[in-house]
């Protein structure tokens, strides 16, 4: 079993793997500081100084009743709060990621070139003509090719 698991990681698409599980958590939290430190708060300036990432619902009040100030606050009194703007946040996050991802692979996709298509033809058995694949009759020597 060692050596099997040995085999397994010493080929290429795990090792890859890896890599690209790596380089997806660093890019993770490059776009996650991208949309925290930057984009949301231009949005909120934008917005008349909001800050997303305290907008919340008190579900249930804590040991002192609301209103809280912050999404902190809250906690710390032990309300239940909906969170809604750090899911915003993480909406954007998300929306930045798959739209990297997207572009990243339309670019491997146009290095590669167009896909390689199958044959589009056999040889006939009798007389070795290249005939259409869906032909059941061979054109030079009218054989019956079969299905």
């Amino acid at each position: 079993m060692l050596k099997e698991f040995k085999e397994f990681i010493a080929r290429g698409n795990a090792i890859d793997l890896a890599v690209g599980v790596v380089i997806g958590a660093a890019f993770g939290a490059i776009v996650t500081s991208l949309v925290n430190d930057i984009i949301m708060p231009t949005v909120g300036l934008l917005l008349g100084g909001a800050n997303f990432s305290q907008f919340f619902v008190v579900l249930k009040e804590g040991s002192t009743a609301a209103p809280y100030a912050t999404v902190a606050a809250a906690r710390e009194v032990g309300a239940v709060t909906l969170n809604y703007g750090v899911f915003v946040n993480a909406v954007v996050s998300f929306l930045i990621i798959a739209f990297a991802v997207f572009v990243i692979i339309k670019g491997i996709n146009r290095m590669r070139g167009p896909a390689k298509e199958g044959p589009s033809t056999k040889d006939c058995p009798f007389c070795l003509t290249a005939v259409p694949l869906a032909a059941t009759r061979c054109p030079a020597c009218t054989s019956e090719l079969g299905a």
